[in-house]
């Protein structure tokens, strides 16, 4: 947060030129979600009695630093096997203070912790400068103990910027030291 205060506004104060400060783009909000198909497979809407969705609501919240919201299904499909209000998902939503230290920990020991990491895909981004990533695997974090995970799960991130289109939220990711591919 100091380092977005001190250095990254006035770099893009210059490269946008714009004087207001409150128009420079900045991070509203950081999401994390986990979608869990094959615990509800397993579990047939129980899935608080699931080791696989405890697993999974452990680690996020592990790593997140608060609790998640318990996603459900809003209708039935029953060529998937789901039942309408069966927990789906989990969710959880970062700002201020937690959103930075979750994005500084990110960038400087999860993402270098990616196997095969070549940068992150700049393609990520929705044409409103969000920036969306996935991650195969929530064991990169330095919070999660490998030895004690027993599912492979992954995890998406989304990065929720005041840019008023991509490329300004791709500057300000980068000067935050997000590694894009070139």
């Amino acid at each position: 947060m100091e380092r977005y205060r001190q250095e990254v506004v006035a770099e893009l104060k210059k490269e946008l030129q714009r004087d207001n400060v409150m128009a420079i783009p900045r991070i509203s909000k950081v999401t994390l979600s986990m979608g869990l198909g094959k615990a509800i497979a397993e579990s047939q809407g129980k899935a608080l009695e699931n080791k696989r969705f405890l697993e999974a609501i452990h680690a996020i919240s592990t790593v997140a630093g608060q609790k998640p919201v318990i996603c459900k299904s809003r209708k039935s499909v029953s060529n998937f096997k789901l039942r309408q209000d069966w927990p789906v998902g989990l969710r959880v939503t970062l700002r201020k203070h937690r959103m930075y230290e979750f994005l500084d920990r990110l960038i400087s020991l999860a993402v270098p912790r990616i196997r095969d990491f070549r940068g992150l895909d700049p393609s990520g981004f929705d044409g409103r400068g969000n920036f969306n990533m996935g991650l195969s695997e929530y064991g990169v974090f330095p919070e999660i103990n490998p030895d004690k995970i027993t599912f492979q799960q992954g995890l998406n991130i989304t990065i929720c910027t005041t840019a008023r289109n991509d490329s300004e939220a791709r500057r300000l990711l980068t000067m935050l030291g997000m590694p894009f591919r070139t």
